[in-house]
């Protein structure tokens, strides 16, 4: 059996094949948080931003970025994705967006890498369409929270 890696045996760069693997159901979600001034997520959730509507452009970000994770992380699988979403949960006392994504597919690889993409893009995307009013946003606990599918089985944190 080959051993899972991205060194081949001269030490090289490369893909692993999964070639050899079955397709089964591939389910990963991910989180990341982002802080702000609680007045901040008041004027997200009011839709008071004058870039727009700050969660259905972040939303759009979190899908289009799951779509193309193997372009942006060097040696990931393209993956045909089935599904693809971000819920937003905020804290307006503590000035905390929770970004939650899952990513869904029936393959050979898991999809991990599609979810943490998607949610960091989702967090960046929050903070680019703010940083006017709140340069000190902090993204942070970008984080895999479940996984299942595949020979490893299901994991959660």
């Amino acid at each position: 059996m080959e051993k899972f890696s991205h060194l081949d045996e001269h030490g090289n760069a490369r893909m692993v094949d999964v070639s050899h693997k079955q397709d089964t159901e591939r389910v990963a979600i991910a989180q990341a948080k982002v802080r702000m001034k609680p007045e901040t997520l008041g004027a997200i959730l009011s839709g008071h931003v004058k870039k727009g509507d700050v969660l259905t452009v972040a939303k759009i970000a979190a899908i289009m970025a799951a779509k193309r994770t193997s372009d942006l992380i060097p040696l990931c699988h393209n993956i045909n994705l089935s599904h693809v979403d971000a819920e937003f949960e905020p804290d307006i006392e503590k000035g905390i967006l929770t970004i939650r994504t899952i990513a869904k597919c029936v393959g050979k690889t898991g999809v991990e890498m599609e979810a943490l993409v998607a949610a960091s893009i989702a967090a960046l995307t929050v903070y680019d369409m703010c940083k006017a009013v709140d340069r000190g946003m902090v993204i942070e606990e970008v984080c895999l929270l479940y996984k299942a599918g595949g020979a490893s089985g299901e994991w959660k944190k």
